[in-house]
């Protein structure tokens, strides 16, 4: 369809580079949507191995110090270097990651287990009162430079806030704030399962 208006326009007398600045694309970009996927690639590529390609013998060996007892649990930057302070070079911190990656050992080397990735914690609220969440931001303090922390626990579902606190270090927010209803006897009830939520910081 794209190359049905192309083809109206330049028919019409416009040129193609005003075309494709009209549609956003490259005049390179028409003329790829114009051959044929039959058509033969003729890009020349090398047609010979690097003469410092690494042999089957060497890349064996790689893998050989890799896998070995004292450097099984040690990163490509680190096993170079060591065997250079023993004099010793089995090929480039380069190619000891190539090798690495072709053989999928590169992923996770060392004593610690593998990364996992896990699901953030979500809470959602249908009624009032369910869930609280705590918030921190900046309030200017009585010298010049000087700030206060506020902290302020907000029912989520309303967006009241239930209670609220000022400090000048901060604390862990289970142990504020204060009510800010204090002043008139109330005391606020947190829900079940009171849980902060997350943290914002703001100036």
């Amino acid at each position: 369809m794209t190359l049905a208006h192309v083809d109206e326009a330049l028919e019409k007398g416009v040129r193609l580079e005003a075309v494709c600045e009209r549609l956003g694309v490259a005049p390179r970009t028409i003329q790829r949507w114009r051959k044929p996927a039959t058509v033969e690639d003729r890009r020349c590529g090398p047609h010979t191995r690097p003469a410092n390609r690494l042999s089957e013998v060497e890349r064996r060996r790689i893998l050989a110090v890799a896998n070995s007892e004292e450097f099984r649990d040690a990163s490509p930057k680190q096993i170079v270097p060591r065997l250079a302070d023993r004099g010793e070079y089995v090929a480039s911190e380069a190619s000891f990651y190539r090798v690495l990656r072709e053989a999928g050992q590169l992923v996770h080397r060392g004593h610690a287990k593998a990364p996992t990735s896990r699901p953030r914690a979500e809470h959602t609220t249908t009624a009032p009162n369910q869930v609280w969440s705590w918030y921190i931001t900046y309030l200017k303090g009585p010298v010049r430079g000087t700030f206060l922390y506020l902290y302020m626990a907000v029912e989520i579902f309303s967006q009241r806030i239930m209670a609220w606190d000022s400090r000048c270090m901060r604390r862990s927010p289970l142990r504020t704030p204060r009510s800010s209803s204090a002043a008139a006897g109330r005391t606020p009830v947190a829900p079940r399962g009171w849980c902060c939520t997350r943290t914002t910081e703001a100036r």
